[in-house]
């Protein structure tokens, strides 16, 4: 049986960097394709999903955040996503994570290290439970008021309205429903939901936290659902079940 070859879609209005990254992934035996911008993105997408975009955020005309809305909106939501940003600011970082990026690398960055990241979020992708596939029968995750749609990867509050989550929020809070009324510290949360630890000055794990409590409706002062512990991390207070979703 033939190994499967991971194939990696590279957007970038750099060219010199587009063909550097491109020459090392399929040097270190990837498959590549190439785009200078959105449009040219949305056609190499007709021919099929990638198994994983690398999208860069600075680029004229539609720029990464916009693109990475339209892939999280569409049919190629599954797809994960790789941003790299020409600043290392925490407000560039997080804006990209809420958008649904699965990980960041700030510009200038080794390709080695970039390579490194790919295949990191390719394994935790595949790795954890991502919802992404439609099963015969969908479950839904129950807690508190609740329902996650882990089909769909929206949640149900108690009335059956839809609240929308962006990739980022999907996946902290699976891992969060995974591990219920466990302590898991921001190293963790990190390398579960990102695949890669945190460095000294990363808050990104904090605001994601805050604006999924937004998205729970959980007060900070005097959460329900996600409680912070200093020094440690963060627990899920709220006990979890499956229920069946209905026909």
């Amino acid at each position: 049986m033939t190994e499967k070859i991971d194939h990696v879609l590279i957007v970038d209005d750099d060219r010199g960097i587009r063909e550097l990254v491109g020459a090392y992934l399929e040097k270190n035996g990837m498959r590549v394709s190439l785009a200078a911008n959105g449009r040219e993105m949305r056609a190499l997408l007709e021919s099929g999903a990638p198994d994983l975009i690398v999208l860069d955020l600075m680029m004229p005309g539609d720029d990464g955040l916009v693109l990475c809305r339209e892939l999280r909106a569409g049919k190629f939501r599954a797809v994960p996503v790789v941003m790299l940003t020409a600043r290392n600011e925490e407000t560039d970082r997080i804006v990209g994570l809420e958008m649904g990026a699965d990980d960041y690398l700030p510009k200038p960055f080794a390709v080695r290290e970039l390579f490194a990241r790919i295949r990191s979020v390719l394994r935790r992708t595949r790795m954890l439970p991502p919802g992404m596939e439609v099963s015969e029968s969908a479950q839904l995750l129950a807690f508190g008021d609740w329902r996650l749609d882990t089909t769909a990867r929206h949640l149900l509050d108690a009335e059956g309205t839809i609240v929308a989550l962006s990739g980022a929020e999907y996946r902290l809070l699976r891992v969060f429903l995974d591990h219920p009324q466990r302590v898991l510290t921001r190293d963790q949360l990190l390398s579960l939901t990102q695949g890669r630890q945190a460095d000294a000055f990363d808050r990104s794990i904090d605001l994601l936290v805050s604006r999924l409590r937004q998205r729970l409706r959980d007060e900070a002062r005097e959460p329900r659902y996600i409680k912070t512990l200093r020094s440690e991390g963060y627990v899920f207070s709220s006990a979890v079940s499956t229920v069946q979703a209905p026909e």
